[in-house]
């Protein structure tokens, strides 16, 4: 299969668990799909079957700017690199509506950090951690950690 129809199908799986993460955020299925097992084993079996496929033999690495661009220059990396961000801002997504419940903080609160970390990963987290920290009076980012560890 092309890369490009690889990459439709990765943001088909993805797309599902942020509506899910938006609009149904306390349904359990919400939570087995999004934070369990489906939606990120899908996208960690497409990722790793295409560096299994792809990444042996090809030219670049991950030791400098140049090695990662010529390492991407290889279309099917480059739509892993790609399935690598969207399971992670998933995951991130899905410990901000987690985290945001476990602290009586409003969805509405959310929903732009949501919007944020699917877009533009980091951004997202750091406006969630920032109002997160004003809402409960602590910036203990260890504690969050730990939180997350529990989950």
């Amino acid at each position: 299969m092309d890369a490009e129809r690889l990459f439709q199908i990765a943001g088909a799986i993805t797309m599902p668990g942020w509506a899910l993460l938006v609009l149904l955020p306390r349904w359990k299925g919400s939570a087995r799909l999004v934070c369990g097992a489906v939606i990120p084993a899908l996208l960690g079996v497409l990722y790793v079957s295409l560096f299994a496929r792809y990444g042996p033999g090809t030219e670049g690495g991950f030791g400098s700017l140049a090695d990662v661009r010529q390492l991407f220059g290889e279309p099917y990396l480059l739509l892993a690199g790609w399935i690598h961000y969207l399971a992670f801002d998933l995951f991130v997504g899905a410990w901000e509506v987690r985290d945001a419940q476990k602290h009586g903080l409003p969805h509405l609160f959310v929903v732009p950090c949501l919007v944020l970390t699917l877009m533009l990963g980091p951004t997202g987290l750091l406006v969630y951690l920032v109002g997160r920290a004003v809402k409960v009076r602590s910036w203990d980012l260890e504690i969050a950690a730990a939180e997350l560890l529990e989950d």
